[in-house]
């Protein structure tokens, strides 16, 4: 007996692959072409692209820890753990493209750029800057990007009214 994928899973699994990509080679670009801690304007006062590095969570959270190696680990393994039941999720669903495919595919991506990071260097790199007014979001990066893109289509999708079957 063998396993048949569903037919639209590919492109799902493809377009995880490719922000995966672009989030290698955008971080390779930023570690290569900008010294840590520097900065290049791209929109005077509203976007940058910056070099740090990130130890902790999402803004930075749990970066200045007293076991910065404890929390590295545990993210290394809940980040692998979500992938996996992300994964699963998309096969599962992955007969159509939906927002919840999309979505799944967009956080599977993102989470495997982090933490692809978070084993080979410890640390993940951010390097998108913006201040919108006088407001200065953290930076992050194109894998932070794809989580949050597909975290909100998530939440669209769940606020959408289903289609019934009756």
């Amino acid at each position: 007996m063998s396993l048949k994928l569903p037919r639209r899973l590919p492109w799902l699994l493809g377009l995880s692959a490719l922000l995966l990509v672009a989030d290698r080679i955008t971080k390779i670009w930023v570690g290569r072409h900008i010294a840590f801690g520097d900065a290049i304007p791209i929109i005077p006062h509203v976007l940058r692209i910056t070099h740090w590095t990130n130890e902790g969570a999402a803004f930075s959270l749990f970066a200045d820890t007293a076991s910065p190696n404890v929390v590295r680990w545990v993210l290394i393994s809940f980040s692998l753990l979500a992938s996996v039941v992300v994964l699963i999720a998309l096969v599962r669903l992955g007969s159509s493209i939906t927002l919840t495919t999309t979505a799944l595919a967009l956080i599977l991506a993102g989470a495997l750029g982090n933490v692809h990071d978070r084993i080979a260097y410890g640390s993940v790199i951010d390097f998108i800057e913006v201040h919108i007014f006088t407001y200065h979001w953290p930076d992050f990066n194109v894998a932070d990007s794809s989580i949050v893109v597909g975290a909100c289509l998530l939440m669209l999708d769940s606020l959408l009214p289903k289609k019934s079957n009756v």
